[in-house]
């Protein structure tokens, strides 16, 4: 049940010397609005050469968010939470407190031109952080994302702990991934998440993990330098 991308290398250290990533961790709940907007400022910022590549972990307060792949009939309660129409890729998704929102923002000139190997690695970067807490995730050839076996609801039943969406403007990333730690999970049900009815979501927290969102943010960090090089952690 995994697909090629485990073939696809996913060494996307920089090649020119660039300096450390930006680490930065919101504390509090932004505004979904209010990220895009800051997100966007910055990528054209390090598209314009005047910025550095940075990672930026947040939490938002309860939204679903429209990829360019949404579906209407997949928006199951329209007046539940906010709605926003982004230009990731994807379906539609829910953001809400106790999820970790990781915006990716790298120059891929300095790295690797490569869209299918990029989304590979960020999948790589998930599965080597849930491996850190005995939790193995996978990735599937017909979904984007990571996935967990769930054996005690029957032999095929797997749920979505992590979403991936993205987009790529002038070789910069922006957007990015969102793990679930411990979301309120019923919240997903206004939605079909990523337009996959047959399997349902998880998290740490409902695999049976107590863990805090300090726990998580530390070991994607070590994970993601494996990946992409150092990080330097900034004040937001």
């Amino acid at each position: 049940m995994v697909n090629a991308r485990d073939e696809i290398e996913t060494d996307f250290l920089s090649r020119d010397g660039s300096p450390a990533v930006e680490w930065v961790i919101s504390d509090h709940l932004i505004p979904y609005p209010e990220a895009i907007a800051a997100m966007e400022a910055h990528v054209n910022a390090i598209a314009a050469g005047t910025a550095g590549e940075r990672v930026w972990l947040l939490e938002h307060p309860p939204v679903y968010t429209a990829g360019t792949s949404a579906r209407r009939e997949d928006l199951v309660e329209p007046e539940r939470f906010p709605v926003y129409e982004t230009g990731r890729g994807g379906q539609f998704t829910y953001h809400g407190p106790g999820q970790r929102v990781a915006y990716v923002m790298l120059d891929l000139k300095r790295r690797r031109q490569d869209v299918r190997a990029y989304v590979a690695a960020l999948e790589a970067w998930i599965i080597a952080t849930l491996w850190q807490f005995h939790v193995r995730g996978e990735r599937r050839e017909d979904r984007v994302g990571v996935w967990v076996r769930r054996p005690d609801r029957g032999e095929t039943a797997e749920d979505k702990i992590a979403a991936i969406g993205i987009r790529v403007r002038r070789w910069v990333t922006f957007h990015g991934i969102s793990l679930n730690v411990e979301p309120d999970l019923s919240h997903f049900s206004g939605i079909v998440p990523c337009g996959v009815k047959d399997h349902g979501v998880t998290s740490l927290v409902d695999l049976g993990l107590p863990l805090t969102m300090e726990d998580v943010d530390s070991v994607m960090r070590t994970e993601f330098e494996k990946i992409f090089g150092p990080t330097t952690a900034i004040t937001p």
